[in-house]
């Protein structure tokens, strides 16, 4: 928290001002002293087990040895070791067992697969390569969203603001049991159009507009698009219902360089790789959305996701072969994968991948925390 208010305070160059706090032996004490900065302690933990908060202030320690222990308003539901490294003998024993273990956990924890991250330093192509096979044979779909889709990254795509509204207007016009959507849907175009909340008039219309426009939408599109240029259509129509000047003055990042166009490409083109092998428009959505696939992605993504059970596949030298570089950032990146999780983190090591040695000091602190190494 030290490090976003020193951030907050300078305002520009936010990256390098990050890199420059967490390269200072003690940022915190410097940022006090210097800006007569108040320390204010966030004692509670909403998201994490009480056990998985223990390990948490241990690495949260070699990053300020002033951080106050939290307290977990969560209860630990997860019956057994919450927090594990396995060691297997090969890349493709580990992909086997990982999917025979999440399978069985989705099927007697009655979990679902986006109840667990597969989480990667780097390279989540490769990783991907070897692991979606191996859960493929369980009946499950692994998702790297670290992939690319146009020129637009598969996760940055899902966070756009365009293609979530997208996604909600299509969920209202063409699936069953919809209300739940209107709400948002109301509400999301209203503020694109810049109608507030109690302007009754301007409300009422909008809702009449809403209402006609899914019933014609529904018409013109009774089935997802089954060529590019009909994903294309189908993006641009409901682009002209919003109108393009409302949601780029809504979301000014739009209005740089080309980047909307990427974004409107790559939502037809992820639109389209959904609705193949698709008979109707909740099955389509379901795979834009990932709904029932376990996602892959790298730690820098996973940023404010939360998950039930963090599977951090990778903990070698080869991944971390910067590690030695900036350790200190590198830590707070290996903190940030850690804190994802709510019940359960699992780190797994194959010796082919590289040694242990560069990243003893992640090991040393996990040791210390308690977390045992088994064989996988």
């Amino acid at each position: 928290r030290g490090t976003e208010t020193i951030v907050t305070a300078v305002g520009d160059n936010k990256q390098q001002i990050m890199r420059w706090a967490m390269a200072m032996d003690k940022p915190f004490s410097t940022f006090e002293a210097d800006f007569k900065g108040v320390r204010t302690s966030l004692s509670n933990n909403y998201r994490s087990s009480p056990e998985l908060v223990r390990i948490q202030h241990v690495l949260a320690q070699a990053l300020d040895e002033q951080s106050v222990h939290p307290v977990s308003q969560t209860d630990g539901t997860f019956k057994g070791e919450c927090c594990s490294i396995l060691d297997y003998a090969s890349p493709k024993l580990e992909a086997r067992k990982l999917a025979r273990s999440v399978a069985s956990d989705i099927a007697n924890l009655k979990l679902a697969p986006r109840d667990f991250v597969i989480l990667v330093r780097q390279k989540a192509g490769e990783y991907a390569e070897l692991l979606e096979p191996a859960f493929a044979r369980e009946k499950f779909a692994l998702r790297n969203e670290a992939g690319m889709v146009g020129k637009v990254m598969l996760q940055e795509l899902m966070a756009e603001e365009f293609s979530t509204f997208l996604v909600i207007i299509l969920r209202l016009a063409m699936t069953p049991r919809a209300g739940g959507y209107w709400s948002t849907c109301q509400s999301c175009l209203a503020s694109m159009r810049g109608i507030d909340s109690d302007d009754v008039i301007r409300q009422s219309k909008l809702v009449r507009e809403l209402d006609s426009y899914t019933t014609e939408l529904a018409a013109r599109f009774s089935h997802p698009p089954q060529s590019k240029p009909a994903s294309r259509s189908l993006v641009n129509n409901i682009l002209n219902f919003v109108g393009s000047e409302h949601v780029i003055r809504s979301h000014p990042a739009y209005a740089q360089g080309a980047w909307f166009e990427k974004i409107l490409d790559a939502t037809a083109e992820h639109l389209l790789s959904s609705s193949t092998h698709t008979a109707d428009w909740s099955s389509a959505l379901d795979m834009y959305e990932g709904v029932h696939s376990i996602p892959l992605m790298t730690i820098h993504k996973s940023k404010g996701l939360e998950y039930h059970t963090v599977i951090f596949v990778g903990l070698d030298d080869g991944a971390w072969w910067s590690f030695s570089q900036d350790e200190i950032e590198a830590t707070a990146g290996f903190f940030v994968a850690f804190t994802r999780a709510k019940q359960r983190v699992i780190f797994t090591y194959c010796a082919s991948r590289g040694t242990r040695k560069k990243i003893a000091t992640l090991y040393e602190l996990l040791t210390k925390a308690g977390v045992k190494i088994t064989t996988g």
